[in-house]
């Protein structure tokens, strides 16, 4: 059995990076190997980021949207329930609101790890869920 992997937005960001491409062929891996979850909130982010910092087209955004939307195994919808525990998740772990919404829909739909490079490797959320950067070993290699 697969494991149920939440997608942070940076992991598809680099999904499509044209110049790392360590990273790339990291994130191509991740997203064979794994029963992939993502939510709405990585779409907007992710459209935000291909807007501004890499100016692209519209219609190469929603072909990009497109293609996650079939890879992944799941898409979530943010509702105030997955709010509400974000909001505690922020009190109780002190990382950033955004973070917090991505570890709480992680929790919600029983994913075993999320893949980020934003938050700290190795701690485990809620008794559950394991925060894994998986450019942690590249990143050592570029330094």
């Amino acid at each position: 059995m697969n494991v149920r992997a939440f997608l942070d937005t940076n992991i598809i960001i680099y999904f499509y990076s044209e110049t790392e491409i360590q990273k790339r062929d990291i994130a191509y891996k991740l997203l064979d190997n794994n029963d992939c979850i993502t939510s709405t909130q990585m779409f907007n982010e992710a459209s935000n980021v291909w807007l501004k910092k890499y100016m692209l087209s519209v219609d190469t955004i929603k072909k990009y949207l497109n293609n996650v939307e079939s890879v992944c195994d799941e898409v979530l919808l943010l509702n105030r329930k997955t709010i509400d525990f974000a909001l505690d998740l922020k009190e109780w772990y002190g990382y950033s609101y955004y973070d917090c919404l991505m570890l709480a829909s992680a929790l919600e739909s029983d994913c075993d790890i999320i893949l980020t490079e934003d938050m700290s490797d190795g701690q485990i959320i809620e008794s559950k869920l394991k925060i894994v950067n998986p450019f942690k070993n590249q990143k050592r290699e570029e330094t």
